[in-house]
């Protein structure tokens, strides 16, 4: 497999695992760098074309390993490290809410409404069940059942690749099943 191949296919999806792991920019365009002259120094060692996928993501996350040993002398985080302050916190939320609404509404109204509330308007669970004359328990359970549907509609809409701490590293559509991405 050729280099040229390997990057175009994998360059984006490497850029949005790094920025999921560095805040700086820069230093996600200099890790990117690094990782394609690994790739280039490193690619005759792969023999199976299936893996190159697996091998590329395991260059890229020993060499965000690699930055943040060389980093770590600096043990204060400084406001440019975050890729938003708290005081846009709620800006930045509602904006990624957006992003769940149009799956959200394919749920049964009572789901919608009880997703929405929780995940969108950050109303507790707890708060939630007492308004509505529910058992904590019961509801947690309702919560999650809902949430299950939730993932289940965004599962029939992409293929989803995951970290091992559970972060989405990239996703891809599958072509023609889902209209609300």
């Amino acid at each position: 497999m050729k280099l040229e191949v390997i990057w175009s296919e994998y360059q984006l999806s490497l850029k949005a695992f790094l920025r999921s792991k560095v805040s700086n920019p820069e230093d996600v365009e200099d890790l990117l760098q690094e990782i394609l002259i690994k790739t280039h120094k490193n690619l005759k060692t792969i023999s199976d074309t299936k893996k190159v996928k697996s091998w590329i993501f395991q260059i890229a996350n020993n060499t965000i390993i690699d930055f943040y040993r060389q980093n770590n002398r600096r043990t204060e985080l400084l406001a440019d490290d975050l890729w938003f302050d708290e005081e846009n916190e709620e800006q930045v939320m509602k904006e990624l809410s957006r992003c769940l609404l149009p799956f959200i509404e394919q749920l049964s109204n009572e789901d919608a409404k009880l997703l929405s509330a929780i995940e969108i308007e950050g109303i507790s669970q707890k708060e939630y069940a007492e308004k509505h004359g529910l058992k904590y328990s019961t509801l947690k359970s309702r919560v999650k059942k809902s949430r299950e549907k939730l993932h289940d509609l965004f599962t029939n809409c992409c293929d989803f690749s995951i970290d091992v701490q559970g972060n989405l590293i990239e996703y891809q559509s599958k072509t023609g099943k889902c209209n609300r991405c």
